[in-house]
């Protein structure tokens, strides 16, 4: 695995997990970081970080039209964090700054979910939502999101799912999470 893709990986747990505090994204915190595999776009991994592992997929958006998104700015994530008692929260890393107090739709093969903004990122408003993603992630052929940037017109998206299914599975059977 690429290091600079080890390094988005760990600076992605560190966005997502508060509870890391202050730990910084130093090469040890790279090093703790595994690779359990990948398909298409979907990369698994497991940080056995303090306070316990967190399991997490990352993929890489195929095309992204409009606005002032860049494909190798934007990822999608799904993560678990069995200690906290969370599983499937999902996050899309936008690639640029969205417009203040706007929301973002997915389209997963015609199953739209409302998300909300918040600078560089999109999720879901509640646990409930990030499970419905996933599960309809794992049965979709594209996910596509659409969001507004703060200056420009609407970004779209585009995340091919080929490989999604197997990379949960994956963070599911290292976190122990049961669908």
């Amino acid at each position: 695995m690429p290091k600079p893709f080890l390094i988005y990986a760990a600076l992605t747990v560190l966005a997502l997990c508060p509870a890391m505090g202050a730990r910084a994204a130093s090469k040890a915190d790279v090093s703790a970081v595994k690779h359990l595999g990948g398909t298409g776009a979907w990369e698994a991994y497991i940080d056995d970080a303090p306070g316990g592992k967190i399991c997490y997929l990352i993929g890489k958006a195929k095309k992204v039209e409009g606005g002032r998104g860049k494909a190798e700015d934007v990822r999608m994530s799904v993560t678990h964090r069995p200690a906290d008692k969370v599983s499937n929260v999902v996050n899309f890393t936008l690639g640029f700054r969205a417009k203040k107090d706007s929301d973002a739709t997915l389209d997963i093969d015609g199953k739209k979910f409302p998300l909300f903004t918040d600078k560089d990122g999109a999720w879901a408003r509640d646990a409930a939502t990030d499970r419905a993603v996933v599960n309809a992630m794992t049965r979709g052929k594209d996910a596509i999101l659409k969001a507004e940037p703060e200056h420009g017109g609407p970004t779209t998206e585009v995340y091919d799912l080929t490989g999604f299914t197997a990379g949960v599975e994956l963070i599911d059977k290292a976190c122990g999470t049961k669908r």
